[in-house]
């Protein structure tokens, strides 16, 4: 994790002034930078890395308390001597197993830890399509794309990082579901935890080596940024005007429909395959909004 933290953090040093749209539900929002992007990324893989410290803590706990944790055949102290000497903690209270809420905590947040690695994964995807082509993974000389059509560049390794993602996550539910046990212990949960606990930290391991090298080679184009934020000719700053003219004394839902009325105007350009753009190369958005007369009374052409 600290791994991919390090290269997170260098990449948006390099980006923090790297301009390229925002998105909500895959719509253009406004300018951020990629910096901002990676950052985010950054910050949220810190949270798992101390979720992971954490649950380091709940984990390393033994006992030695006897077959149903009645402590009737050996001394207290062999218990806190043992455990001292193998670096763990006594567990403060325990039958025949250490209960295994404590092991469900650690399959979790290598779950959480998955699902960041899948949401950086799948936004990489999504930057890589060609209608897009911001952010591509690295592509080695002689490397295919497809076996089929050799014109192919696809984002291979992000793709299988989604997949291993979503196996690492689908451990957490036996993981859950050996919490109960009957009575004092079975185990029912023994078979589960030869397969998902090693399975688990060496797909997570092997997962985030890949997700590291795709994010210390990834290529970013900001000149293809900058053509998608410029894409609807300005139509990612109208909130600036829609904030400006409630202070000219315009009510918010009048701002909202002038400055909504004359966006529409723009999409309906787009529609019809037009450019968002008039043919000096300026924004239609701006045009239309400089011939709003209701605008125009509030607000003067310099702002």
């Amino acid at each position: 994790v600290k791994m991919v933290m390090a290269s997170l953090e260098r990449r948006a040093k390099e980006h923090k002034l790297t301009l390229m749209v925002g998105r909500s539900h895959g719509i253009h929002g406004e300018p951020i930078t990629f910096g901002l992007v990676l950052a985010i990324w950054h910050d949220e893989m810190k949270r798992n890395l101390e979720n992971l410290e954490q649950t380091m803590e709940v984990i390393s706990v033994g006992q030695i308390s006897g077959a149903m944790g009645n402590i009737a055949h050996a001394p207290m102290e062999l218990e806190e001597y043992v455990c001292k000497d193998l670096g763990l903690k006594p567990a403060p209270v325990s039958n025949q197993v250490i209960q295994r809420d404590r092991y469900a905590n650690l399959m979790n947040a290598l779950a959480l830890l998955a699902s960041t690695s899948e949401k950086i994964a799948v936004a990489i995807r999504h930057y890589q399509r060609t209608e897009v082509y911001e952010v591509e993974e690295f592509f080695a000389k002689g490397q295919k794309g497809s076996s089929a059509m050799p014109h192919k560049r696809n984002p291979i390794l992000t793709e299988n990082i989604t997949g291993l993602c979503r196996m690492i996550r689908s451990y957490a539910m036996p993981a859950m579901e050996n919490v109960a046990l009957w009575h004092e212990r079975d185990i029912s949960h023994s078979s589960v935890e030869r397969f998902i606990l090693p399975d688990g930290f060496i797909t997570t391991d092997f997962m985030l080596h890949r997700l590291n090298s795709v994010i210390d080679k990834m290529v970013v184009y900001p000149e293809n940024m900058m053509k998608n934020l410029n894409l609807t000719g300005g139509l990612v700053f109208s909130q600036r005007v829609l904030l400006e003219l409630p202070l000219k004394g315009v009510s918010r839902e009048d701002a909202y429909s002038i400055v909504q009325r004359n966006a529409m105007k723009v999409w309906t350009d787009i529609q019809q395959g037009k450019s968002a753009l008039n043919s000096n190369g300026e924004s239609l958005y701006l045009e239309y909004l400089l011939e709003d007369e209701e605008l125009r009374t509030k607000l003067s052409e310099v702002e």
